[in-house]
């Protein structure tokens, strides 16, 4: 997991084109994007990232279901935790910090939403609200993708 991705909305051609709009810049030339599309239901095959056509690919057996997975010829390979647009702030919070942790063993994008389900189910209060706008978060730069 190398961070984790806090979309507005489900609608996806439309945040996936914001996300890669601002991350595009900073990690080089978005070439792919996959995601699982069982949360989502409008499903782009492409979608223009800062003036170019960037390909999306959908693969049910082979990609978490709370994941994302980008693609850049500078960066490499990027794999995000995709937090669900109705969480609340705080587990949102926890989501984005637990899905940057440089330490402990690696986990998957489904294991982090299972504990904080388990968490938020044994009686923790859930955040109130978000500031509005989408984020991402890698390691410990938290940055506001979209939005104010």
């Amino acid at each position: 997991m190398d961070g984790a991705w806090w979309p507005c909305s489900r609608d996806l051609p439309s945040e996936l084109s914001a996300l890669a709009d601002v991350l595009d810049p900073l990690w080089g030339r978005i070439t792919r994007i996959a995601v699982n599309p069982r949360h989502w239901p409008m499903f782009p095959p492409r979608v223009v990232v800062n003036g170019h056509v960037v390909k999306v690919g959908w693969f049910t057996s082979e990609l978490d279901p709370h994941g994302i997975t980008l693609l850049s010829y500078t960066a490499g390979r990027w794999d995000l935790l995709v937090i669900p647009p109705e969480t609340g702030a705080s587990s949102a919070a926890r989501l984005m910090a637990a899905a940057s942790a440089d330490s402990g063993p690696p986990t998957t994008a489904t294991a982090l939403m299972t504990a904080e389900r388990a968490r938020h189910a044994r009686g923790a209060r859930a955040g109130k609200g978000r500031s509005g706008g989408a984020l991402w978060s890698h390691g410990r730069n938290q940055q506001r993708a979209v939005g104010t």
